[in-house]
């Protein structure tokens, strides 16, 4: 399963509005002889990749998958049927499927007679899916906030300055990152003031840039309107701008949680927020920032804007927890990733 869970990852931002999934088959004899993960939407499954390989060696083996088997008809076939017909005899299964549209493969497996389990590695599997199990529970996109800091929490100096705090390994670290998001979003103060691209350096992948302008200040020669990418600018309803989204106004700017159902509709399913300040505290502070990827250069500015405007904590008993996912050495840097705190049990 944890092999699975590996060959899941490998689909991360290419496989949107579809979840990332991992499979792996052993024969009777319990030897591996099929491999496979879903790579595209409107490809086939990673039952199917991982059968192919298989053939005739899956004929009562097991299949261990990150995801229940889908058991509907969309642009491919129910997997849990492709199990049956390659006459797997045990299926095990990290999480079920959170859709009722594609969910049932395991009752299906079971009512024809397959063994099955599931549960196995789930924390680990739903880590690995995060992006599509939030979209599909919570109906909104999963946000990855990013930020550059030094060790003081500056993200800029005194003068504005903050190209470049981390170091070129960083930097290329935040385009692979950008290109397993659907789509990438900041501020219009991050754009004025430093007239970003928020496209990914090198690659294919041009996820949707989001730039949020309650008043619709964005220039039209912003490099986000170039065309590179597809942009789209999140103004107040009341902005009378053709060429934007207009968003209802919250009690500290844009209403967040209506931006996100709106990009929800429009089938994305995750966001990497990558705002000044102003825009990582209103999101934080909404409770809406899923994950959080800091990159940590070893230096001080002393004075500067910080990484973090108002999160909406005015004393220590309101203060956000978070837990640490993993912490690993980029070139000089270091890249802190981490997740809400569970809440304590009273």
């Amino acid at each position: 399963m944890r092999r699975a869970i590996d060959l899941a990852a490998r689909g991360l931002g290419t496989t949107s509005p579809n979840p990332v999934v991992g499979c792996v088959i052993t024969s009777a004899g319990g030897s591996v002889v099929g491999e496979g993960f879903h790579a595209a939407a409107g490809g086939p499954h990673a039952e199917i990749w991982a059968l192919r390989e298989a053939g005739e060696l899956a004929r009562g083996g097991t299949a261990y998958v990150t995801l229940e088997p889908c058991d509907h008809h969309g642009r491919t076939g129910p997997c849990s049927e492709a199990l049956l017909k390659a006459g797997i005899a045990r299926v095990v299964v990290a999480v079920p499927d959170p859709n009722p549209v594609a969910a049932g493969g395991l009752k299906r497996l079971r009512h024809e007679g397959v063994a099955v389990e599931s549960g196995l590695l789930r924390a680990e599997a739903e880590r690995g899916n995060a992006h599509w199990l939030t979209y599909t529970r919570l109906r909104r996109p999963f946000v990855t906030w990013k930020f550059a800091a030094t060790l003081d929490g500056r993200s800029a100096a005194a003068d504005g300055t903050s190209q470049w705090i981390t170091s070129p390994e960083a930097r290329a670290d935040v385009h692979r990152l950008r290109g397993q998001h659907d789509a990438i979003m900041a501020g219009i103060g991050t754009v004025l003031a430093d007239d970003p691209h928020l496209t990914v350096r090198p690659g294919p992948a041009t996820p949707l840039r989001v730039v949020v302008d309650s008043e619709g200040r964005t220039p039209p020669g912003a490099k986000v309107l170039d065309g590179a990418a597809p942009t789209l600018l999140a103004v107040g309803a009341d902005v009378p701008r053709e060429d934007a989204l207009r968003v209802p106004r919250g009690p500290h700017g844009l209403d967040l949680p209506a931006l996100l159902t709106e990009l929800h509709r429009r089938q994305i399913v995750s966001v990497f927020l990558e705002g000044g300040p102003t825009l990582a505290g209103s999101f934080l502070r909404t409770g809406l920032v899923d994950r959080v990827v800091a990159y940590l250069a070893p230096a001080f500015l002393g004075s500067g804007a910080a990484a973090l405007g108002d999160a909406g904590v005015t004393g220590v008993g309101g203060i956000h927890r978070w837990e640490f996912e993993d912490v690993v050495p980029i070139g000089p840097d270091l890249r802190v990733t981490a997740r809400p705190a569970p809440p304590k049990e009273n």
